[in-house]
């Protein structure tokens, strides 16, 4: 089999951040000789992550088994899942913001032998239901664990207990018509319903200018998408969260905003 290099668009700060943490993992097991030092671990998790790339070319190119790669990967990703904020955490900083910006984003995966919890009647297709939380700018802030796809958005965010938590900080916060009756401090658009007249010329206004707003989220959600390894995921769906979360960290750390 042929290998070839290949690039990975993220800074050293990341590689690094992600080599010390292994690093550490490594010494408090005191484990023992590995076929890949930290230095090496970290590009390895870095490549799958970021870009996507399957076990079978990981192996190829650094030279290990396939199944060493699979194992490499996810202790990294579990290192840095375990880093990864909760909501009272996260919110010390959302708090802190003009207003936030919610949704809910879809994250396809492979079919499973149960999926009817999986399948998302919206997107028509499977996939784990991720909550979202962007700032004024559009930029990535906080996202939740996974919920299976036909999880409703306004049921995730319930679940999650996003929606009493940016209340009780009194945070206004923009969302679609899918968060409709959330209530609190969750500001939606006006809806007109079957049997109502239209909507006033003063509520198209509104909406227009909370569609302006809202649009800004969706830059949150393609930050979170450009990790390849999200475009579908191939692994069983519980393990959806850790690789989310991971991500959620490199992120934080690449962007240099939240490297605590």
């Amino acid at each position: 089999m042929l290998s070839y290099p290949a690039a990975i668009p993220l800074s050293s700060r990341t590689l690094n951040h992600l080599a010390g943490l292994i690093r550490r993992h490594r010494d408090q097991r005191r484990s023992r000789w590995r076929r890949l030092d930290p230095g090496r671990q970290a590009p390895l998790a870095l490549a799958h992550l970021r870009n996507g790339d399957t076990y079978t070319r990981l192996a190829c190119g650094f030279e290990i088994g396939v199944s060493t790669a699979w194992r490499y990967v996810r202790e990294a990703v579990d290192l840095l899942a375990a880093a990864a904020d909760d909501l009272d955490t996260a919110m010390m900083r959302i708090r802190k913001l003009a207003y936030a910006i919610l949704d809910g984003t879809l994250i396809p995966i492979d079919r499973v032998a149960d999926q009817k919890p999986y399948y998302s009647g919206k997107h028509r297709r499977h996939g784990v239901n991720v909550q979202v939380i962007a700032d004024a700018a559009g930029r990535l802030v906080w996202a939740s664990a996974t919920l299976p796809g036909a999880a409703h958005d306004l049921t995730a965010a319930r679940t999650h207990g996003i929606i009493d938590a940016l209340t009780n900080a009194n945070v206004m916060t923009f969302a679609d018509k899918a968060y409709q009756g959330a209530r609190g401090s969750i500001r939606t658009p006006f809806k007109r319903h079957r049997y109502r007249p239209k909507l006033s010329r003063r509520q198209k206004a509104v909406n227009r200018a909370h569609a302006r707003i809202r649009a800004r989220g969706e830059r949150a959600n393609a930050t979170l998408k450009s990790w390849k390894v999200l475009v579908k995921l191939h692994c069983c769906p519980r393990r959806a969260t850790a690789i989310v979360q991971a991500i959620l960290v490199l992120h934080h750390v690449e962007a240099n905003r939240y490297p605590g």
